[in-house]
C-alpha cells in the first residue's frame, strides 16, 4: 500500500499500479484505458487526470475526490461497492455508467454527465451544481433530497423515479414534464 505519495505527470499505461493508495495525490496522471481491477484508493485525490475508458473490475474507492478529470465511458458499477464514497468538480463523465450503484451523498459540481446511465442509482441526498445531463438516463433512480436546481438538460419521468423532497428550479421543470408531451411557453 502506497500512503501520503503525490503522483505528478505519471503515465500509468506502462508503469505498474500499487494494489493500494492512501492518501495520495495524482496530478496530470494518465490512467487512459488502465485495468484498475482490484487497486483501492483510499482518500486519494485526482486532479487534471485521464481516466477515459479504465477498468475497475472490483476496484475500491472510499473518500475520493476527482477535480478538472477526464473519465469518459468509465463503468463505475463495476467497482467494488463496500464504502464506496467519491465527489466530481469540473470532470467530463460523457458516457459513464453507475448502473444500480448505492451513491448517497455524492457531488457532482460544475460536470458534463452527458449521456451518464443513472439507471436504478440510489443517489438519495446527491447535488448537481452546474451539471449538464444531456441524454442521462435516469429510470427506477432514487433522487429523493437531492439538489437539481441548478442542472441543465435533464429529462427525468417522475412515474419513474423517486423524487421526494428532490430539489428543481421554476426554470428547469420542463424536464420533468416531457413524458407528457405538453408544450410549455
Amino acid at each position: 500500500m502506497e500512503t501520503n505519495k503525490t503522483y505528478n505527470k505519471t503515465d500509468f499505461t506502462n508503469k505498474p499500479l500499487a494494489k493500494g493508495y492512501d492518501c495520495c495525490t495524482f496530478i496530470d496522471c494518465n490512467f487512459e484505458n488502465v485495468k484498475l481491477n482490484t487497486n483501492t484508493f483510499i482518500e486519494c485525490e485526482f486532479i487534471n487526470c485521464n481516466l477515459s475508458n479504465v477498468k475497475i473490475n472490483v476496484a475500491s474507492f472510499k473518500a475520493v475526490s476527482f477535480s478538472n478529470c477526464k473519465l469518459l465511458g468509465v463503468n463505475f458499477n463495476d467497482c467494488n461497492p463496500f464504502l464506496l464514497n467519491f465527489n466530481f468538480t469540473d470532470c467530463d463523465l460523457t458516457l459513464a455508467s453507475f448502473y444500480q450503484l448505492e451513491i448517497k451523498n455524492t457531488l457532482f459540481i460544475n460536470c458534463n454527465l452527458t449521456e451518464v446511465d443513472f439507471t436504478e442509482t440510489d443517489l438519495t441526498n446527491s447535488s448537481f451544481n452546474n451539471c449538464d445531463l444531456a441524454k442521462a438516463i435516469f429510470e427506477q433512480t432514487n433522487l429523493e433530497k437531492s439538489n437539481l436546481r441548478s442542472a441543465v438538460n435533464f429529462i427525468i419521468n417522475p412515474n419513474k423515479n423517486k423524487l421526494k423532497k428532490a430539489q428543481f428550479a421554476k426554470e428547469n421543470i420542463e424536464g420533468l414534464l416531457v413524458h407528457l408531451d405538453i408544450i410549455i411557453k
